[in-house]
């Protein structure tokens, strides 16, 4: 376990505090890169097991932990309640390759602020980050004189469906063509590869290809080279 030292008025001045728990350390040690990538995140610690996350929680009290499921010695959502039971209320962001809608199921049961599936890169987590900081800071600042302001608090809270019509600056003709490409594709697409079937550039193919997999209509997997970013390749989704 790897800690860091927190200074408390700093993060009472608006500063979010995170424990990464992974059990992989390069994984660890990524996702650290990632959260520090965004403000006002910063890595106060990291975790690879249970056990280590419970006692790191206790002793650095951050605001937010980024949990992994699959941990050597407990079920990562096991944690989550000896957390509560020891009085800690952080929240709790999933961060794991489990898909099993038991999980995921458990996982909104405990509370927990986000979920998201590995593989990912730094885009995928930027925009929870950001989500789960405007909505914290909307929490931390409501003043509540009525059911409106509860109800209004309660609406920040609540994480917006994807809207079913296309985003400003995107056109049907091409939502469609890049649609049959991932359709037609025996296997995955990289962005470059759907512009090249699509005549597209790569960079609006790279905006569809996004938006199908926010909206949950195309999956996403990372292809690891020998050196550099990982590409990402788009599939879609049966």
């Amino acid at each position: 376990m790897t800690t860091g030292t927190r200074d408390r008025a700093d993060g009472i001045a608006g500063g979010i505090d995170v424990l990464v728990v992974d059990d992989d350390f390069m994984v660890a040690r990524v996702h650290r890169t990632f959260v520090e990538r965004v403000e006002p995140f910063r890595v106060v610690g990291v975790a690879h097991t249970g056990g280590q996350a419970i006692e790191a929680v206790g002793a650095l009290r951050p605001d937010l932990v980024l949990l992994d499921l699959y941990l050597p010695d407990m079920f990562g959502l096991d944690v989550i309640p000896r957390l509560r039971t020891a009085g800690h209320d952080c929240d709790v962001m999933v961060i794991s390759a489990a898909q099993e809608a038991d999980s995921v199921r458990g996982a909104v049961r405990h509370g927990v602020v986000d979920y998201l599936l590995k593989p990912f890169d730094f885009e995928d987590l930027r925009p929870r980050l950001e989500r789960y900081a405007a909505r914290r800071g909307r929490l931390l600042t409501a003043v509540v004189r009525g059911q409106a302001d509860v109800d209004r608090v309660l609406a920040g809270a609540v994480v917006p469906a994807p809207a079913p019509t296309l985003p400003k600056g995107m056109s049907v003709e091409t939502a469609e063509l890049v649609e049959r490409a991932l359709r037609a594709a025996d296997g995955t697409l990289s962005a470059t590869e759907c512009a090249a079937l699509t005549g597209v550039s790569r960079v609006s193919a790279r905006r569809y290809l996004e938006h199908f997999h926010t909206v949950g209509r195309a999956e996403v997997s990372l292809r690891y080279g020998v050196a550099g970013r990982p590409e990402r390749r788009y599939a879609w989704r049966a």
